[in-house]
C-alpha cells in the first residue's frame, strides 16, 4: 500500500497555541484588573469584547489546524480522503481508470477523476511538490 499525505502548513501547533491563548488572557485579565481597580470600569468591557473575538478566531484556526488530504492506493483500489474542518470525504477510485490532471498555469489544485467523479486536490502544497506528487502517484498507477 502506497500512501501521500498533504498537511496544512501551521506555524503553531495545538499545545504551543494553548500555551499562548491562556498567556494572552492572563495578561488582558491582570491589565482589565487594574484599570478596574483604579475605577475605570469600562475598560473590562473592552477586555471582554477582545477576548470574546481571540476565543473566536482562535478556535476558527484549531478547527482548519488538521485540514489534510490523503492519498492511497491499494490493491486495484486509489482512495481520497479529504479532512476539511470536521467534513471527511472519502473518495473511492478503480486505479486503473482513475485519471490525474496536472495543474493547469495559476492553479492551485490538480484533479483526480473517473467517470462523473472528480476530486480537487493539492491546496496545501506548492506547484512543484504537486508536479512530484503526481509523476510518484501515476507511477504507482501503472
Amino acid at each position: 500500500m502506497k500512501r501521500w499525505q498533504m498537511r496544512r502548513n501551521c506555524s503553531l501547533t495545538p499545545k504551543q497555541l494553548l500555551k499562548f491563548y491562556i498567556a494572552l488572557v492572563c495578561l488582558s485579565l491582570i491589565v482589565a484588573t487594574g484599570f478596574f481597580l483604579a475605577g475605570v470600569w469600562v475598560i473590562s468591557i473592552f477586555t471582554a469584547l477582545e477576548l470574546i473575538a481571540v476565543t473566536t478566531c482562535f478556535l476558527i484556526y484549531c478547527m482548519h489546524a488538521v485540514d489534510s488530504e490523503t492519498i492511497e492506493i491499494e490493491d486495484k483500489r486509489l482512495l481520497v480522503k479529504k479532512c476539511i474542518g470536521h467534513k471527511e470525504i472519502l473518495y473511492e477510485f478503480n486505479a486503473q481508470w482513475a485519471k490525474i490532471e496536472p495543474p493547469l498555469a495559476g492553479s492551485k489544485i490538480f484533479k483526480i477523476s473517473q467517470a462523473n467523479l472528480r476530486v480537487e486536490l493539492g491546496q496545501f502544497i506548492r506547484y512543484e511538490q504537486q508536479l512530484a506528487l503526481i509523476a510518484q502517484v501515476r507511477a504507482c498507477l501503472g
